[in-house]
């Protein structure tokens, strides 16, 4: 069975333990809770010897497993052997030796596997097998207006609530960065929790919470093309004042701006998006962002995004030699996000 990673724990107490668990994902605080979570429940229902395994998928340890699955255990009846597979493909080897397991799993082993990477492409029949005798539970990443409802949620299970508009503002602290939202929250829950809490608003968060963002180039073309100019200023501002160069953002803006310029020539979009491996969360970005503007001007913005590498370069051509490279990459991305906006990419 397959289930977010925060389902996890809410399944492992209505039921007892299953012989298989895949824990995955590229956000390494879900991960290390859901892992955490199938380490408890084990505790809790008498597992009381653990044996970790670190593979890369190419390595001999596979090796080491099969044999730790056919031994029976020193000190306890039951045991928890934990592969930890930081790229997410077992290889051959490691594939068959995991289903081979669920297939006819012994009474006294519980298998964890926990990935550190994970997309679609690194399902097999292998994680199939885990599925069918246990759980496999995906962490997938909190995408930006997801987060709000997510922080809610954690709050609320320390016992705590915020207003919207204080919700806002700790999404914006924390932005990207859910391991510093998990570590604000448990310092909200010592400094404003307790019984008859009161909700916290605006001005008790921005007292009690740091700014915690971090930002990436990736969140900033999520953001250009869902229409959020507000967050496309703010984390461009983030990029440069951590320490960014335009040159080393621009590599990724060409290429999202190129997909866009494809997709809207293309006369099948989803055929298109088909030959472009494009899931199904990335193909609604797209199909919203070509919403707002016409063929002509995704091609318009490919020769914006190239004067503003001359320019980031040294090699501004006449009349742009006074133009500051980050003024110009945020007029561009504003103006992809929302074309009220486009009147400054003449300026």
């Amino acid at each position: 069975m397959e289930l977010s990673a925060e389902r996890l724990p809410a399944q492992l107490a209505a039921e007892p333990l299953r012989p298989a668990y895949l824990v995955a994902g590229s956000e390494p605080l879900l991960v290390q809770e859901a892992a955490d979570a199938v380490r408890a429940a084990a505790r809790a229902q008498g597992v009381g010897e653990r044996e970790v395994f670190d593979i890369d998928g190419r390595d001999a340890g596979w090796a080491a497993l099969q044999a730790a699955l056919q031994a029976p255990g020193l000190f306890a009846a039951r045991r928890l052997l934990e592969v930890r597979l930081p790229t997410g493909k077992p290889g051959n080897e490691g594939a068959k030796v995991i289903a081979a397991y669920c297939a006819a799993p012994p009474p006294d082993v519980v298998l964890l596997v926990v990935a550190g990477d994970w997309s679609r492409q690194h399902a097999g029949k292998w994680s199939e097998a885990i599925a069918r005798a246990g759980h496999v539970a995906i962490a997938w990443p909190v995408k930006p207006h997801e987060l709000e409802a997510w922080l809610e949620r954690r709050l609320r299970r320390h016992g705590l609530r915020a207003a919207p508009e204080a919700l806002a503002q700790l999404a914006q602290r924390v932005e990207g960065n859910l391991l510093a939202a998990a570590q604000e929250i448990d310092k909200l829950a010592l400094l404003a929790g307790g019984p008859g809490a009161a909700v916290l608003d605006a001005a008790r968060m921005q007292a009690l919470v740091a700014d915690s963002a971090r930002y990436d180039v990736f969140r900033l073309m999520d953001a250009a093309l869902a229409g959020r100019p507000a967050q496309v200023a703010r984390i461009l501002a983030g990029l440069r004042a951590e320490g960014e160069a335009v040159p080393a953002l621009l590599g990724m803006v060409v290429r999202e701006l190129q997909l866009l310029a494809t997709l809207a020539a293309a006369r099948d979009f989803a055929a298109e998006c088909r030959a472009q491996r494009l899931w199904e969360a990335k193909q609604a970005a797209c199909k919203r962002a070509l919403a707002r503007h016409p063929r002509a001007q995704w091609e318009r913005f490919l020769r914006e995004a190239a004067r503003v590498d001359r320019i980031a370069k040294g090699r501004a051509r006449p009349g742009e030699e006074s133009m500051d490279a980050w003024l110009q990459l945020e007029r561009l991305l504003l103006a992809v996000a929302d074309p009220a906006a486009l009147p400054l990419l003449a300026a």
